[in-house]
């Protein structure tokens, strides 16, 4: 009986040592505790870490004090808001599914003036969702994706039918794109994103301001289809060097004021088609292009659009057309060149001559894509040479700057 009690006896010491704290390290249900809480009210969460998924379907604020974590599934979005004025700060979310056709996402949105703010979301597939979402800030977050291949990932933020919001101080990170679709009206700024495959991608989405965004190693910096009227002001874009792409990519979008931009490093720093109209054309001034593969690049009809007081330094093309005439419309003024042949006697800061592109060899490529490979290589390179020391057909003029800045 001694031994029998004994062997008893060390079994619930087992039970205690081993079972018992197990037990307690499963983390609470997140789900309660909302539902607790009252219309308006604050949860505070203690420190700890939370299981979700959990929905919040009334006017509530969420405050993990960044010391607590809500735990996904692995099979759903994490932390989904279905009602109007719900605030959620300090928090880590984690865990999402891999859903695209249901946009696992680490936040979704649902709801006009909310407040998402200063929270760390990692490991899920799409970061923050807004969805039919107005009159909201989403400011100071930091998301990581999934560690999925670039096609495979989500968009660290998706905007779809949702207006008057502003998407400010955020930094994002291994994630597809920073998307807008049919969302008008939105402030982004001084978000930071690296590692995706377009740092914006902007669809049906007008008057936007975009402003002193820093977007570093995608495939495309900014990309416009069918967005009239936006500010492209004080961005940062570098190093977006998949073919067919660029730093700022415009197509459809006429009426934007593009300026105080750097691009650099990039395939392209400025791609933009000619529209028909000459009303409502691009207005590009103060930009810094620099270090790309080709400044500018203008492909469609004759243009019209205004390139004012832009620097163009060290590219290895600095304009490049899709043919002869396309772009011709455009005004250049008050540009700097890195490459102008021509002096400032009179020492007003402005060439005595104007400033004049001419294609030459380098037509071969532009109007013949598959020649692009051999660009720079050290036949065509004579070849253009030959063609400027005595030109066997004649050049055709793509731009002239009459007022071209000396500095």
């Amino acid at each position: 009986m001694r031994y029998r009690f004994g062997v008893l006896r060390s079994g619930l010491w087992l039970l205690v040592w081993f079972v018992l704290p197990t037990l307690a390290a499963e983390p609470a249900l997140l789900q309660p505790l909302i539902d607790a809480t009252p219309v308006g009210g604050t949860l505070r969460l203690a420190p700890g870490t939370y299981a979700g998924p959990a929905t919040i379907n009334k006017s509530m604020t969420l405050d993990g004090g960044r010391q607590a974590v809500i735990m996904g599934n692995g099979k759903s979005t994490v932390l989904s808001v279905a009602a109007n004025g719900v605030t959620i700060r300090g928090m880590r979310l984690t865990g999402s599914g891999d859903s695209h056709d249901r946009i696992d996402a680490g936040i979704l949105l649902e709801g006009d003036d909310h407040s998402v703010e200063d929270n760390d979301i990692d490991d899920v597939l799409f970061g923050i969702h807004l969805k039919q979402v107005n009159r909201s800030r989403i400011a100071a977050n930091r998301i990581i994706g999934k560690d999925l291949s670039l096609g495979m990932r989500g968009d660290a933020m998706r905007v779809w039918n949702s207006r008057h919001n502003v998407i400010e101080g955020n930094r994002l990170t291994r994630a597809r794109d920073l998307t807008f679709a049919n969302s008008a009206d939105n402030r982004v700024v001084g978000n930071r994103f690296t590692d995706g495959r377009y740092g914006m991608n902007i669809v049906f989405s007008p008057r936007l301001l975009v402003e002193n965004n820093f977007l570093s190693n995608t495939g495309t910096g900014i990309i416009v289809l069918y967005s009239p009227d936006l500010i492209l002001r004080g961005n940062h874009v570098a190093h977006a060097l998949t073919d067919g792409g660029g730093g700022i990519v415009f197509k459809e979008s006429n009426g934007a004021l593009v300026e105080n931009n750097e691009i650099l490093h990039c395939s392209v720093g400025l791609k933009a088609d000619a529209s028909l109209q000459s009303v409502g054309t691009l207005t590009v001034r103060n930009n810094r292009l620099a270090h790309n593969i080709i400044g500018m690049f203008f492909y469609g009809e004759e243009g019209g659009h205004r390139l004012l007081d832009n620097r163009f330094e060290n590219n290895l093309s600095t304009v490049a057309i899709s043919a002869p005439g396309a772009g011709s419309a455009n005004v250049w003024r008050g540009n700097y060149w890195d490459d102008y042949q021509g002096f400032d006697r009179d020492g007003d800061g402005i060439g005595d001559t104007p400033h004049e592109i001419y294609l030459f060899a380098d037509r071969i490529w532009m109007e013949t894509p598959k020649a692009t490979f051999f660009r720079n290589s050290p036949v065509l390179e004579m070849l253009d040479f030959l063609e400027r020391l005595a030109p066997f057909s004649t050049p055709h003029r793509v731009l002239q700057d009459p007022l071209p800045r000396m500095k």
